[in-house]
């Protein structure tokens, strides 16, 4: 069960950052699986359990990122990343381009939320499809979206435009080439207790409805081609 990360979980980011070879952690490594790694599993664990059980026809599955960065991408970088985060997904090989719900823990905040680390053009293609088919359900998520302050709509748009909208609630939505419904703040005190349990859960109950929207997504028929006639 998680307890709290510590201000050792704080201590390793910042050592880890600017200490980022591998003497430093292996002098710390055990500082690292019982205040980082471990801590992590446990919090994403218990998310895991509860969003499985809000939806039990899912096939999920909770991961929790590696440190060790992939040495053939280290463009000048350390070895290790400076951060850590879970996630809740259905398993894929290409699970970038699959609806995530994530929680990531940095030497300085933190962020938690759902969206796509990469979703597929034919995937943005569908959405668009299914806003110009039914609008009426995006928009009444987006007005839910609206009047809430813990989560905020964070979306990357294509360079050229993809048509108008249906509505203008729904340009941003129709105009993204990605995106992520998230929070973001600086370390609080409860991240340090239990109290981020129940933050998480609330705010991921808020979530699933988007999510339901977005998973199914793949289902959807290629609206590049044409239905016969």
């Amino acid at each position: 069960m998680f307890s709290g990360f510590t201000e050792e979980t704080v201590d390793f980011m910042w050592g880890i950052r600017f200490n980022n070879e591998r003497t430093w952690f292996e002098a710390h490594k055990e500082t690292y699986l019982n205040h980082f790694y471990r801590p992590m599993q446990a919090l994403g664990g218990e998310m895991y359990d509860f969003i499985r059980d809000k939806r039990p026809d899912y096939n999920l599955i909770s991961k929790v990122t590696r440190i060790y960065r992939d040495a053939r991408r280290l463009h000048g970088r350390g070895p290790y990343k400076e951060s850590l985060w879970f996630s809740v997904e259905e398993p894929s090989e290409q699970w970038t381009a699959k609806p995530t719900f994530w929680f990531e823990l940095m030497p300085e905040r933190w962020t938690y939320g759902m969206g796509y680390y990469l979703p597929k053009a034919l995937t943005m293609a569908k959405l668009r499809a299914r806003l110009d088919r039914d609008p009426k359900t995006m928009e009444a998520l987006t007005r839910a979206l609206d009047r809430q302050e813990e989560f905020a709509l964070l979306t990357e748009a294509y360079k050229r435009p993809k048509g108008p909208a249906p509505s203008p609630p729904l340009e941003p939505w129709y105009q993204a080439k990605s995106f992520t419904i998230c929070h973001e703040e600086k370390l609080t005190e409860d991240l340090f207790s239990r109290a981020i349990v129940d933050r998480l859960k609330r705010g991921y109950e808020f979530l699933l409805p988007y999510y339901d929207y977005f998973v199914t997504l793949d289902g959807e028929p290629d609206p590049r081609e044409r239905p016969d006639t």
